[in-house]
């Protein structure tokens, strides 16, 4: 039994491997710097990448990797862990938890992108999980709310519980969504960590190890997200976040090397 078993999950990641070397998108390294906030999550804009941290966010140039201004968090404020965020109107969105709290609670931070100034908050409270990222895509929130393998004794919900929301711009949910096992297994024992949408109209989403990005699709119909490609790429999972102001390029950090990256993304 313990032969089958072994023989099952050798091919099952063996099927998984040529979903990777037969992608047909690509992601390019060109060009990273240093950042100390370099943790959790990233956001950019025209001319700037918001480098984010457990609790701290850094501005920087782009082009330079020069720090403009920062953020710092009081360790016993209210802020507590932040994720990946977007730039939407001049102003950072963050996603926020209690990470590692039990409970988990959740809301949405949000700064002035020209000063790192706190200006707004919005509360999800005790409701879907650990909000690990928020994306403004089509004229909609959407964010992700994740569950995690190490909980699973003490709430009895495992990362099979990580879910994807719409929301309208009051913050209602529209719609939700679940992951394919595929992927689920790529996560654990962690979660998404990270989600964007590309300009090829397709939700990208990150684990927090892996070197590899996964492009999933909306159903057509039911509940789970589809799988199109697992991507490779130059990071270890985390917060990443597609340049809307020059859609061939993506950013993401290395949270070990404390770097953010710019990749440029080929589509074959």
């Amino acid at each position: 039994m313990r032969i089958a078993k072994s023989i099952l999950t050798i091919c099952f990641f063996f099927i998984l491997s040529s979903i990777v070397t037969s992608s047909e998108r690509q992601f390019q390294l060109i060009r990273q710097f240093n950042a100390p906030e370099a943790r959790q999550g990233i956001a950019v804009d025209s001319a700037c990448v918001y480098v984010i941290g457990t609790q701290e966010i850094g501005k920087y140039n782009k082009q330079t990797g020069e720090r403009i201004c920062n953020w710092q968090g009081d360790p016993a404020g209210p802020i507590i862990h932040l994720d990946s965020g977007v730039i939407v109107n001049r102003k950072l969105y963050c996603a926020h938890s209690n990470y590692p709290g039990i409970p988990m609670t959740s809301s949405v931070e949000i700064w002035d992108a020209e000063t790192l100034e706190h200006i707004g908050s919005h509360s999800f409270g005790i409701q879907l999980g650990s909000c690990t990222w928020i994306d403004r895509f089509n004229n909609t929130w959407w964010g992700c709310f994740a569950h995690y393998e190490k909980f699973r004794e003490q709430i009895g919900k495992g990362n099979e519980y990580t879910t994807i929301v719409k929301f309208d711009d009051d913050w209602q949910i529209i719609q939700m969504w679940t992951f394919p096992d595929t992927v689920l297994q790529r996560f654990r024992p962690m979660s998404n960590s990270g989600g964007s949408w590309g300009p090829d109209s397709l939700l990208y989403c990150s684990g927090h190890d892996l070197p590899e990005l996964y492009a999933m699709r909306l159903p057509s119909a039911g509940s789970m997200l589809e799988l199109v490609e697992i991507v490779p790429i130059d990071n270890l999972g985390q917060g990443i976040a597609w340049d809307r102001s020059a859609a061939r390029f993506i950013y993401t950090i290395k949270k070990r090397e404390q770097t953010v990256q710019t990749h440029h993304f080929q589509q074959f």
